[in-house]
């Protein structure tokens, strides 16, 4: 078999020094020569570092663009370059395929911060509620969920069900910005994502002292005080799309450092401001250890049908409701 030779996009040049990506040049080249051998895709959350977004990556995207893509994927392989509840999704979506994770260690706080006996707890607490979940959560929690949601979609599925009270878990910051956009009432969570919640007012402040004239855009699992300051609150596919569409050339995106790094490779035309909070968990990914994963086809995500079943009828009814100009 023909070894891969592999050019490196002008995106990747613009955010990682060429001799940086010469270091790396044999890893990468491997990652595409085992891709090939084995009929694999690797998923890419938009929090992955540069390294493996703008070179390895297949399908790139936020948790709702990663979970749509994961059901078109021709390939006997997923590897998903994001934490263990993306992959989970994934394995949900293509129960058929091998979906494989690099690291086993790539958790998540906010999808720690809740269980499935929580949610039958909850859904005792409040019978006959409704109970929407964001897709940030393990599987056995999706599947005691009659919905579940992104930040991207979160108010339009809170509205599709045309219901006065829902139950919204985990993440109590995405929760209140939900509430804040909608007349139903929102009985919270109390997970919150360890990365968004260290933003504080100060930093906002000294962002706009620095840059005079800058926007300021916020993920809406920022706690209240930061999206009171921001000029945009999106998901993460929301921010993307502002920064591509909306002309203006100095931006701040309160959120994920590699995503930063990621978006103004994209966007050579505007600045990005990057106050730089990362993901630990995201970051446990590597080129290394996708090296490992799929040479041994190892740290494979299994799910029992049962749980799967009820966990996909939960995202199926997600992928169901039309994102507006919200997300």
């Amino acid at each position: 078999m023909a070894s891969i030779s592999f050019e490196f996009s002008e995106a990747a040049l613009r955010v990682i020094p060429p001799i940086e990506l010469e270091i790396y040049r044999p890893k990468i080249e491997r990652i595409w020569e085992l891709k090939r051998e084995k009929n694999a895709v690797i998923l890419a959350h938009t929090y992955q570092s540069p390294q493996i977004y703008l070179t390895v990556a297949d399908v790139v995207g936020d948790s709702l663009q990663l979970a749509r893509e994961a059901t078109k994927v021709d390939a006997d392989i997923i590897v998903q370059a994001g934490v263990k509840f993306m992959a989970e999704t994934s394995k949900v979506l293509n129960p058929h395929r091998k979906v494989l994770i690099p690291s086993l260690e790539a958790g998540c706080s906010l999808a720690e911060s809740i269980t499935g006996s929580d949610v039958v707890k909850l859904k005792e607490k409040y019978p006959g509620v409704p109970v929407v979940t964001y897709v940030n959560t393990n599987a056995d929690v999706k599947a005691e969920s009659d919905i579940c949601c992104t930040s991207a979609n979160a108010v339009e599925v809170v509205e599709s069900l045309g219901v006065d009270r829902v139950i919204f878990l985990p993440d109590k910051y995405l929760g209140m910005y939900v509430a804040s956009q909608t007349k139903v009432e929102i009985i919270l969570g109390e997970g919150s994502c360890m990365v968004h919640e260290r933003f504080t007012p100060a930093d906002i402040n000294e962002l706009r002292r620095l840059h005079p004239g800058l926007t300021v855009m916020a993920h809406p699992e920022c706690p209240p005080n930061i999206l009171e300051l921001a000029d945009y609150v999106g998901s993460t596919s929301g921010m993307s799309r502002m920064v591509r569409e909306s002309g203006l050339t100095e931006i701040a995106l309160i959120t994920e450092c590699s995503m930063s790094a990621n978006i103004a490779a994209l966007n050579p035309s505007v600045n990005i401001v990057r106050p730089c909070q990362l993901c630990p968990h995201m970051q446990r990914i590597n080129l290394d250890n996708i090296i490992t994963c799929l040479e041994n086809e190892e740290f494979e995500i299994t799910i029992q049908e049962e749980q799967r079943l009820r966990a996909k009828a939960a995202i199926d009814r997600m992928l169901e409701v039309r994102v507006g100009v919200r997300g």
